[in-house]
């Protein structure tokens, strides 16, 4: 059966690693739905947070496949429940189309977003959560003017704090 899975690959900072990583999942026929690369708390270590759904025997083969890069330190996966993870969503609206009323004090205070910039012929607004949150505020905007939307991939942190530890353990001995 297939589910969401987060998986985590702790790498060093190299050229072409993200190209040699993705073709692994081209290679499975398997579609990203989120891929987000950063710097890590490890002192030149970056972290690659990619979310796939397919199969927990397909995704176990996945990162061990991944972890024979010789640049990957470590990779682990996760299902949804093992993680707290966010999205970041911007949204770039008519002002006009919002001035009507109190519509952007509602819109705000209902979907905890924020305004980040307020222009003359637009202003962006910022939402924080899980994909149907910010999917949910999209579908809100639309009939409102909406002149963009970007979303961001996810990023991830595991629960397990035994798990994190170890983790960190194994990748500062690298």
């Amino acid at each position: 059966m297939e589910k969401s899975f987060t998986i985590s690959i702790f790498t060093e900072n190299s050229i072409g690693l993200l190209n040699r990583i993705t073709s692994m999942f081209t290679r499975r026929h398997l579609n990203i739905d989120s891929l987000n690369t950063s710097e890590s708390e490890l002192a030149g270590v970056h972290r690659f947070t990619i979310v796939v759904k397919t199969t927990a025997e397909q995704v176990k083969k996945l990162v061990l496949q991944i972890e024979k890069q010789v640049e990957v330190l470590r990779a682990v996966y996760h299902q949804d429940d093992e993680t707290v993870f966010q999205e970041i969503a911007l949204y770039k609206v008519s002002t006009k189309s919002v001035a009507d009323g109190n519509l952007v004090e509602k819109l705000i205070r209902d979907n905890h977003a924020r305004i980040l910039s307020m222009e003359q012929d637009f202003m962006i607004i910022e939402k924080t959560g899980h994909k149907e949150e910010t999917q949910e505020l999209l579908e809100f905007l639309k009939p409102y003017g909406l002149i963009e939307f970007v979303r961001s991939g996810r990023v991830s942190v595991m629960k397990p704090m035994e798990e994190s530890n170890e983790l960190r353990k194994r990748i500062s001995n690298f």
